[in-house]
């Protein structure tokens, strides 16, 4: 049964769609079979793994609104062992559409069913907020991965989203894990890093991954030829940061 981890923040810029991507490509280049979904209306995810997100034939959106086959909407990417499902603007409607649809949070769920047994993880990188598409990928989940900036701001809206993930936890999805904090954005130059990191630590405790997802220029540039990090450049900091990553994701489900 695969291990399903919705990649979540309400607030943009936190490096949540290239977590997704590479920690999905890693896991993936550590032999385990794993699907990347796009449930984000930008569709960013779909092109950093190399996908034309606005000339596909299907994506998310038919799977969860038009009932398509999941199977169906399934592409496979430069990576052995990544699937992606696609996701783009269509997905905004999707939202307004779910408003009036009986048990709205559980249709991505569903959608999944059948092919929980063909991948050890399912990676969900979601819209940056709160919406209903992000209720279905958490009701949907085993897990969420919680990226935080290493920036001033990092701490404010995660009460928020804290409140949003123990209310998904009672009403919808009992056995919702919070897996983890990452840390990302790290700049060892900066003070502000290093008080940002000690007071995520000193909130979260062991919720906090070891593993820290240094700045790096070369992530912000693997996106815009549509390829994640290991591809484009096996060598950098990134590569070998979102490498432990995955790594420690593993040992995570083992303890």
């Amino acid at each position: 049964m695969s291990k399903i981890i919705t990649i979540v923040n309400q607030k943009g810029g936190v490096g949540k769609t290239t977590t997704a991507v590479n920690l999905a490509a890693g896991l993936a280049i550590l032999e385990r079979r794993t699907l990347l979904i796009d449930f984000d209306p930008q569709g960013n995810a779909s092109s950093g793994v190399g996908i034309d997100k606005d000339n596909v034939p299907l994506q998310i959106y038919d799977a969860l609104i038009r009932h398509t086959a999941i199977e169906d909407v399934i592409l496979t990417t430069a990576i052995d062992r990544l699937s992606c499902i696609p996701g783009n603007i269509h997905l905004t409607g999707a939202e307004i559409e779910l408003v009036h649809e009986f048990a709205r949070e559980y249709k991505l769920k569903e959608a999944l069913q059948p092919i929980r047994n063909l991948f050890d993880y399912i990676i969900i990188d979601c819209p940056p907020s709160l919406g209903l598409l992000t209720v279905n990928a958490m009701t949907a989940s085993t897990d969420v991965l919680v990226p935080l900036q290493c920036e001033y701001y990092a701490l404010e809206g995660v009460s928020q989203l804290l409140t949003t993930i123990r209310l998904i936890q009672k009403n919808l999805n009992p056995q919702l894990n919070i897996l983890g904090i990452l840390l990302t954005m790290f700049d060892k130059r900066l003070n502000l890093s290093t008080s940002v990191a000690k007071e995520v630590h000193r909130y979260f405790k062991e919720k906090v991954f070891r593993t820290i997802i240094n700045r790096n220029v070369k992530l912000s540039e693997a996106p815009s030829h549509g390829k994640a990090i290991f591809l484009y450049d096996i060598k950098s900091p990134g590569a070998t940061n979102y490498l432990q990553l995955a790594h420690e994701v593993i040992q995570r489900y083992a303890q």
